[in-house]
């Protein structure tokens, strides 16, 4: 009887000690785990792409607009990352340091910007370009996509599926990101971009895309690092600048691949 009632106060003191920080960590792992088993396969394909690439003596670029250039950020000049990891600029569109920031926003509907950033990049066919997109509706991403395929890239598209079956597309021809990609990894995102509710608060909070896509960019690129060391290659490594010898590392390396870092 002792025992029971014992229960009965931890269930309590559990259900007691909830709270919206926990509740979005949960989410969170969730999310996380779900990537991890389901896009396996997807992830290890980009990956080994990426390694293709470094053996080839191509480049490698990442994009996303707004929050989504988070990700793609975090790939690049990152200690423990692949220095020939570069951003492909889209001048208003990457991140969210325009005044107004809404005008990142309206860039992302521009018709003919995604084709004018290509034109003014370092891209050139045999390169990969990872675009990140979590709705993948918007003319900025999908343009993108069909310009470096025709320009001889490859595309691999970090966007939540589940858009493209709860939204309109905002491009021309009705087509969103994961349409017109080689490889296409689903962060399983839910439309809208929040994973809490809670009463007296008037609309989900907590978006968990930032975290999810980040932790899919890494994997990439962990695949990447692994798939190349597996071939017998020294992947081209970044070290911490606060490390004793990090600078001098780090300074051999970009210089062994000078001709594909765009970001010194």
């Amino acid at each position: 009887m002792g025992e029971q009632a014992g229960g009965h106060v931890e269930e309590k003191a559990e259900k007691a000690e909830r709270t919206p920080a926990g509740d979005f960590f949960d989410a969170a792992v969730a999310l996380l785990k779900e990537v991890r088993d389901g896009e396996a396969a997807a992830i290890e394909a980009a990956g080994k792409l990426l390694a293709d690439t470094v053996v080839e003596g191509g480049r490698i670029f990442a994009f996303g607009a707004g929050h989504s250039s988070l990700p793609a950020q975090d790939t690049v000049y990152r200690a423990g990352g692949l220095a020939v990891m570069n951003l492909l600029n889209v001048p208003g569109a990457v991140g969210v340091n325009v005044r107004p920031a809404t005008l990142g926003s309206a860039l992302e509907r521009v018709s003919g910007l995604a084709t004018a950033a290509l034109d003014s990049s370092p891209v050139r066919a045999g390169d990969v370009l990872i675009i990140i997109s979590l709705s993948g509706r918007n003319e900025l991403p999908v343009e993108l996509a069909l310009n470096a395929r025709a320009l001889g890239l490859k595309v691999v598209g970090v966007t939540s599926v589940g858009y493209a079956a709860q939204t309109r597309s905002r491009h021309t021809t009705g087509a969103f990101l994961k349409d017109h990609c080689d490889i296409v990894v689903d962060s399983r995102i839910a439309v809208g971009d929040a994973e809490l509710t809670a009463e007296g608060v008037g609309a989900p909070f907590a978006p968990a895309s930032t975290v999810v896509t980040s932790a899919v960019m890494q994997a990439i690129v962990a695949t990447a690092t692994g798939e190349l060391a597996r071939r017998g290659v020294e992947p081209p490594m970044l070290r911490s600048g606060n490390v004793d010898g990090g600078h001098d590392w780090n300074a051999r390396v970009m210089d062994e691949y000078a001709d594909r870092i765009f970001y010194r």
